[in-house]
């Protein structure tokens, strides 16, 4: 058995109505996906499975995601190996100590390219950093500038499909997975 993290883009199914955390644990079982724990209301699942192409996973949670839900969300999955790797390549630990929520990682579905990172370095702010790793986009955001221009510039549109988590996230779920 091989442990995953799947990341849901959105758990927002309509006006006031999310996804509850218990009803997505069921809809992975129902999948006959072992052991599925949720992280927080915000659409962070880990389970065991039979090792398995991750394509075929997120294809096989998203359709049982839309039939369950009634919407079609984006899902990434890691396995835990790749997701330790992800938090042990975070290239902004003394940031994450002193502010872990303003340390986020637009986790990927497949790498950013290098033109795109490229791009995206106009929109960093006086006092934000970016940094690609391993296809992956961390950012450090700035408390003096809440509304940041990065932020809007690193959509599915700019970068293809990926989902932003904060560093605590991030942390917790490696946990999770044995880090």
């Amino acid at each position: 058995m091989q442990t995953y993290v799947a990341l849901l883009y959105s758990i927002v199914l309509g006006e006031g109505r999310r996804v509850v955390m218990s009803d997505l644990r069921a809809m992975a079982q129902g999948l006959g996906l072992s052991n599925p724990r949720t992280l927080v209301a915000t659409g962070n699942l880990v389970f065991e499975a039979q090792e398995t192409e991750i394509a075929v996973l997120e294809g096989r949670l998203e359709a049982a995601f839309e039939a369950t839900f009634g919407r079609h969300v984006d899902i990434i999955v890691r396995c835990a190996n790749d997701w330790l790797m992800l938090a042990a390549g975070n290239p902004f630990p003394a940031e994450s100590a002193a502010a872990a929520d303003q340390v986020a990682v637009r986790v990927m579905r497949k790498p950013v390219p290098a033109e795109a990172v490229a791009a995206l370095d106009a929109y960093v702010g006086k006092d934000e950093k970016m940094r690609a790793v391993s296809g992956d986009i961390w950012v450090v955001f700035s408390r003096e500038t809440p509304s940041s221009r990065l932020l809007a510039a690193a959509s599915h549109k700019r970068l293809g499909v990926g989902t932003s988590r904060n560093w605590n996230t991030v942390r917790k779920l490696a946990e999770m997975v044995g880090g």
